[in-house]
Order: C-alpha cells, then structure tokens, then sequence
C-alpha cells in the first residue's frame, strides 16, 4: 500500500510538472549526469530490415544500487515525446521538480534514465545520411532498442519505474505488457489530456 501511494505520489506530480509548472516554485539545479552510447550491432527492424548498428544515445543521473541478490532497486526510465529527446526532461520545468535533493526522484536516491529513441537526438536516425533508405521503423523498435540499452548497454536487471510522455507513455504501456525480462507493476495515471496530450505510466516491483 505505502508502495501504490508513493508511485500515485510520483504520477499526481507528473500532472503537475505538465499542468500547472507556470505557477509553481521551481528549483533551478543542474543534476551531475553521464552521457554515453550504446551501439546495438545487426539490428532487425520488425519490417524485416536490419542495420548492422543502430546506436542509441542516453543520459544517466545518479548511480544504480543493488540488493544482496543483485537485483537493482533504484532504475528509473523515463521516455521521450514524439519530437523531443532525453534531454528535454533536463530543462528546470522537469528537473527542477523532481530530481533536486529531497524531491520525488531525487537522484541521490534514484538511477534515472533518459534515452534517446531510435530516429530522435543523438541516436540512430534517417537524417544522419540514409535518410528515405533508412528502416521503417515504429514503436515496437523503440521498444526493444530501450530494453536492449537498459539490460544488455547498463546490465540492469529491474526497473523500479517506467514513465513518458506522449509517445513515450505508449512506450511505457509496451514495457508493460509486453517487456518479459524485467518485470514491474504499472500504475497508469493520465494527464490533462487537452493540455498536455498525454498519459503517465508507472511501472514498480
């Protein structure tokens, strides 16, 4: 029950970052993060296309922890929109509110995740010069290409929540329904849906 409480917690304040962070009181912080890229190499696209590496940029903030079993505990992995990029959730309207010391996702507490999808930011992408030659390529590939950075790039083997917005919250219902490796309960919220267009999903075990 103190579990549910505290992911209902995260997701109220989730609706809060994107409906009403014109009137709150931010804390401008700039979180110590880490950079990289995981090259995922002879990449089957579900249309039948492959790529011999398709990379995938992420951020990290904070360390990840692990129990007595080597399970981690403190994995977070928050997903992007449609056109933005993990860096979006840097800015002081996200970060300000949730990763700051004390907050729900403190980073001193949590491992928090920010990838870049497939065909976004510094990842993999048409424009990077095969552009219309480049795979189709839709949600399903996103999806795997997450899992493949979080067990195989950052060896985690659980993830204490799963959250996005907009295609990102989709994103978060496929790990949900169809990710078999690293399981959660999801604890869907939605968002003020003619303001912010999207929905939040929690995922927690």
């Amino acid at each position: 029950m103190r579990q549910t409480m505290s992911l209902f917690i995260v997701a109220v304040s989730m609706v809060a970052t994107f409906t009403a962070l014109a009137s709150a009181q931010q804390v401008s912080i700039t979180p110590p993060r880490q950079e990289g890229t995981y090259v995922m190499h002879d990449f089957h696209f579900r249309s039948g296309e492959t790529l011999p590496q398709v990379r995938i940029h992420y951020t990290t903030l904070g360390s990840p922890q692990r129990d007595r079993n080597g399970r981690t505990t403190n994995a977070v992995l928050i997903l992007h929109g449609t056109t933005g990029s993990g860096h979006q959730f840097l800015v002081p309207s996200f970060s300000g509110v949730l990763f700051g010391p004390g907050q729900l996702l403190d980073v001193q507490r949590y491992y928090v995740i920010l990838p870049d999808d497939i065909g976004s930011g510094k990842s993999s992408k048409p424009s990077d010069g095969m552009r219309a030659h480049f795979p189709q390529y839709d949600y399903a590939d996103m999806v795997t290409a997450e899992h493949d950075l979080v067990v195989d790039g950052l060896q985690l083997n659980h993830l204490r929540l799963v959250m996005g917005t907009s295609m990102g919250c989709m994103h978060s219902w496929m790990w949900g329904r169809h990710i078999r490796t690293i399981w959660m309960r999801s604890c869907p919220s939605p968002v003020c849906l003619s303001r912010s267009r999207g929905v939040i999903d929690c995922g927690a075990r």
